[in-house]
């Protein structure tokens, strides 16, 4: 009787587990300047998204670096630190979590996800090139709020 107790609750504690280990956020080199909200810490435990840890450096200035396919860098059309797109269709890349956004460039890269700029923008980045512009974007004081809480 007691092991018909104990196997439902082995069960529901490893599938808590499972579960919190599937929302890790993508670690980063840069730990000091990341915001330990959005970026794991020298001690994270990787990207969900599959990828090595990003520099916030290094994808500081692959956002400034004009793409082959359009000829704009990531600043180009979302503003310095991914605050300010040129247009109210284009999101807002500053403060979001780094594996949204690893997980985003990843679907564009593979076609998956499609839309006319990103999808050739994202064509030719690498892992670490995606690892690095979502660690850079995600340590940016951004303008989006959490909406829990609101009525």
């Amino acid at each position: 009787m007691r092991t018909a107790v104990l196997v439902p609750r082995l069960t529901l504690a490893l599938a808590a587990a499972l579960a919190l280990g599937a929302c890790s956020k993508i670690e980063t080199t840069d730990t000091a300047a990341a915001d330990p909200g959005h970026a794991s810490g020298e001690h994270g435990s990787g990207s969900s998204a599959g990828l090595p840890p990003g520099n916030i450096a290094a994808g500081e200035k692959r956002a400034q670096e004009k793409g082959k396919a359009t000829g704009q860098s990531c600043i180009d059309c979302h503003g310095a630190e991914g605050n300010k797109p040129i247009a109210a269709s284009y999101p807002h890349l500053a403060g979001q979590y780094a594996d949204y956004l690893a997980h985003a460039l990843q679907a564009y890269r593979a076609g998956d996800r499609d839309q006319a700029l990103m999808t050739p923008q994202a064509a030719d980045l690498s892992d670490q090139d995606i690892a690095n512009l979502s660690a850079y974007f995600a340590s940016r004081k951004g303008e989006l709020r959490d909406l829990h809480g609101l009525e």
